[in-house]
């Protein structure tokens, strides 16, 4: 018996002792890759994963299409069933309403002093549109469709009603709150459940289209608290407050969190659109350029210590993500390559405590997560799906060898023990052998440095017999492996394979079963070029980091 379970114990040893041997001859090709399990360097929301639902129309075109069709807020079929199966599929997925055209819609509700109307294209109009208007119908269609999904819903609110046009797109003078006080009041009376609320889309610093003053959006923002405690002072819980919406500006978002004050903004969002233009032929390249990447990591470290220094209380989101700018890539947003900028963004941000991430858009567009016609799923939503069912809270540092073209996060295991590795092979020549330590085994503290090797590896034995159920202890060990790839190795093609197996909606029309395969623990961990993978490892002792 005491042989067997030396046996099980050098099996469960096998990767650490195999990667310090790598380590040694630093062989092409294998890497190692070290998480630290003592501690979580962040933590991010829960629900993490998030998409947008805008307002744009089939009238909003860029680079001679109009890749919008019917998949505004105003007008999205809400009764097709895949569009609802795909939501359902996440058991709560965080949506975003909102979007440029919303600093120009108003309310069908109260004394409303504008005709309801959709919006038109207008030439001098901002962003070439005029006003637009959300009947309460429509409102009450959404909230029935939203009672049904279940989403965790984000409603960003007109932050341009009542100023006016001074020069250079900057807007002034302040908030007009009633048409939004009167549209909150009804939500509320209606019992629609709404998690935050936002407040204007991408008027920051020098704004996109429009702008307005951080000292002036401060002073608005307290009173747009002051109407959320009064209209939900019976509510058990009262939503949050979400601002600016808007690209990072060191002195604005700073400025932003000193005139509003402690508790005022409970969640500072940026937005990134790091790609370039959606017309753009380098947008393929660049996703596929570890050293282009990286640039954002700079804007996600800015934002951490700002919010840091200026305003503790608030925690940070990405509110609104695509990728390419003007309604992304066609033919680029929409397939398996845009996953390898995806998922890195994804990882990246959370690193830097970007608690919740939304992707511009679940539908419309050319970055849409599902297609705009059909709702079948696009390479991305799978991608996305696949994180939230995975990936936890913590986020765990790591450290490998590697060379950058093999971007490698880890996160505490969702839901259970031990931990997830996404691993993006953006080389494509380069079969990566990635050989994966834990910290906690050669920076032990002074007392467990001091037990035995013998107590050492039966407190690992505990964590293995406790993972595989008390079963018996020859039984093998196993991890999880996703291995996401294109069909027919074509890096632009809308269909996403896992382990082998298209990605396709089955003959009763539901989202396929992502099921994983089960991989010995001590055989060796691949990842092919141009490809990625989620691995699951449930034995990985990460217990401190995770707890």
């Amino acid at each position: 018996m005491e042989f067997r379970l030396s046996l099980v114990l050098i099996l469960v040893s096998l990767p650490a002792i195999l990667a310090q041997d790598v380590g040694n001859t630093k062989k092409a090709g294998n890497v190692k890759v070290v998480v630290n399990g003592i501690l979580a360097i962040a933590r991010v929301d829960n629900n993490f994963i998030c998409a947008t639902i805008d307002w744009w129309n089939h009238e909003k075109c860029d680079y001679n299409q109009c890749p919008w069709g019917s998949a505004s807020a105003l007008n999205l079929n809400l009764s097709h069933p895949l569009l609802a199966k795909s939501i359902q599929a996440f058991n709560q997925l965080r949506i975003r309403i909102g979007g440029s055209l919303e600093d120009q819609l108003l309310y069908d509700v109260g004394n409303l002093k504008y005709p309801c109307h959709p919006f038109r294209k207008k030439s001098h109009g901002l962003f070439g549109f005029s006003r637009g208007c959300l009947p309460m119908s429509r409102w009450d269609e959404l909230n029935q469709f939203f009672s049904k999904t279940r989403p965790i819903v984000t409603f960003s609110l007109n932050a341009l009603s009542g100023r006016h046009l001074k020069s250079g797109g900057v807007w002034v003078g302040d908030w007009d709150s009633s048409n939004a006080y009167d549209f909150i009041n009804y939500t509320v009376l209606k019992g629609y459940q709404i998690d935050s609320w936002e407040f204007g889309n991408e008027l920051s610093g020098r704004g996109i289209g429009a702008s307005v003053g951080a000292e002036q959006y401060g002073k608005d923002l307290i009173k747009l608290k002051h109407i959320i405690n009064q209209l939900y002072n019976k509510s058990r819980t009262k939503p949050a407050l979400v601002a600016p919406g808007g690209f990072y500006d060191q002195g604005w978002f700073a400025k932003l969190l000193q005139v509003s004050g402690s508790g005022i903004v409970n969640v500072i969002t940026q937005h990134m659109y790091n790609l370039g233009a959606g017309v753009d032929p380098k947008l393929v390249s660049r996703i596929l350029n570890p050293g282009y990447l990286d640039l954002a990591s700079g804007t996600f470290h800015d934002l951490e210590q700002t919010v840091k220094k200026n305003g503790p209380w608030a925690s940070i989101w990405v509110g609104e993500s695509g990728g390419a700018y003007n309604s992304g890539g066609r033919n680029v947003s929409d397939t398996f390559v845009d996953s390898f900028w995806y998922l890195d963004q994804l990882g990246m941000s959370a690193k830097y405590n970007t608690r919740v991430y939304c992707r511009q858009s679940l539908v419309g567009g050319n970055y849409g997560l599902l297609n705009r016609t059909s709702f079948v799923p696009n390479p991305d939503y799978y991608s996305a799906l696949l994180w939230h069912r995975l990936m936890g809270q913590g986020v765990l540092a790591v450290n490998s060898n590697a060379s950058a073209d093999l971007r490698t996060y880890a996160h505490c295991a969702r839901g259970r023990a031990g931990i997830t590795l996404v691993l993006i092979n953006l080389s494509n020549d380069t079969d990566f052998i990635v050989n994966v330590e834990n910290i906690l085994d050669f920076n032990l503290g002074a007392h467990e440095r001091n037990i035995s090797k013998e107590s050492y590896f039966k407190r690992s034995l505990k964590k293995t017999v406790s993972w595989v159920g008390r079963k018996a202890l020859d039984k093998p060990v196993y991890r999880e492996e996703y291995h996401l790839t294109p069909k027919n190795r074509n890096l632009r093609s809308k269909t996403m394979v896992l382990n082998g197996a298209p990605l396709e909606i089955t003959k009763d029309g539901n989202i396929p079963e992502l099921e994983p395969a089960h991989v010995l623990a001590n055989s060796p961990l691949t990842i092919s070029p141009l490809s990625i993978k989620f691995v699951v490892l449930p034995y990985f002792d990460a217990h401190y980091a995770c707890a």
